[in-house]
């Protein structure tokens, strides 16, 4: 097994990494009715002080919760701090599945587009419901990040945007569908 001051270092390179993502930052530093005014135990200082700690002020403030500042010995920081890094690896992996969602939604929605323009002149009722099927899809990667707290401006963006195609896709569907009804 590693020394305790190995592990610290791992787990704050860790952290430190995961505090550069774009990610909200509710998913890396605990919530905590906390400000950084309180002084911290000297447990926390030192560590904090360490040498291998690459960014002391996430140090500082992702350890100022009550649980953290009342440690007494070395191994309760220690615990604590890796129940700290679970919550975060949790709220991460959270993110990630959130993302997933949306990789599945976009590989479905290129695949339908895809396949609706060679549709459009042969089966342009087929090619509705292809165009239609789509925008729950999405809807739901938008619901997915959202719970997740992911802040990811342009996939959000993109969202808006496919919704707009998905949008657009119905109406010219539903117009060729509606020019040619006795040809389907």
């Amino acid at each position: 097994m590693a020394p305790p001051n190995q592990l610290c270092l791992v787990l704050v390179i860790f952290l430190s990494v995961f505090s550069l993502s774009s990610l909200s930052t509710s998913a890396i530093i605990p919530k905590a009715n906390v400000s950084l005014s309180i002084p911290s135990s000297q447990l926390v200082e030192n560590l904090c002080k360490g040498k291998g700690i690459q960014n002391r002020r996430f140090c500082l403030k992702a350890l100022s919760t009550p649980e953290v500042i009342v440690a007494i010995d070395t191994t309760q920081l220690g615990t604590l701090i890796m129940k700290l890094g679970a919550t975060n690896a949790k709220a991460t992996l959270n993110a990630l599945k959130a993302l997933n969602c949306c990789v599945e939604a976009y590989k479905y929605a290129i695949l339908s587009f895809e396949m609706v323009f060679s549709e459009l002149v042969e089966d342009p009722q087929t090619a509705n419901y292809d165009v239609a099927v789509i925008g729950p899809k999405i809807a739901n990667c938008e619901k997915e990040l959202i719970n997740a707290k992911v802040h990811a401006p342009r996939l959000l963006t993109g969202n808006r945007f496919m919704k707009y195609y998905v949008s657009m896709g119905y109406e010219i569907t539903s117009t060729l569908e509606l020019e040619n009804p006795n040809e389907y």
